[in-house]
């Protein structure tokens, strides 16, 4: 994913605007396309924002990466403030949004995908695996994603 991105900037929590490139390095990445206007996002963020804070104190390199696919940048900033966690977003309009949206053929929303740093998908569907076992196995499944991974 940091290659894949590399040149492309992406926000942090604190506004704060850094290449994507240098901020994925080394990291298992995650690319979470969501929107706040959308009921199942809304319900599945919270449990995204858990096992990510789960797996981040038990000190793993992991990143989010949020494909908005809001209506407006306000809506954007105002759902990311609101109930994301501490990680990374693409700024509204950034034409990345749309190649990423058209690479990893996301028709739905929320979709949550597990990507290597070239841009391999490791796992297709990790939103289902954090809804079903990120509650009590965040770790356990954060190192299942690992094993596909050779960094």
């Amino acid at each position: 994913m940091a290659e894949l991105l590399k040149g492309v900037e992406v926000v942090l929590k604190d506004e704060s605007k850094v290449d994507a490139g240098d901020a994925l390095k080394g990291k298992i990445v995650g690319l979470y396309f969501s929107a706040g206007w959308c009921p199942p996002c809304r319900q599945f963020t919270p449990k995204l924002k858990r096992f990510y804070e789960k797996v981040k104190a038990a000190g793993k390199d992991f990143e989010v990466v949020f494909v908005s696919r809001d209506r407006e940048a306000d809506d954007l900033v105002e759902y990311y403030d609101d109930h994301h966690g501490e990680w990374t977003y693409l700024e509204f309009g950034n034409p990345k949004i749309q190649e990423l949206l058209e690479k990893y053929e996301v028709k739905t929303i929320p979709a949550f995908r597990i990507i290597k740093p070239d841009g391999s998908v490791v796992v297709e569907d990790a939103r289902t695996e954090v809804a079903d076992k990120g509650a009590d196995g965040a770790v356990d499944l954060y190192e299942n994603w690992e094993a596909f991974f050779e960094m």
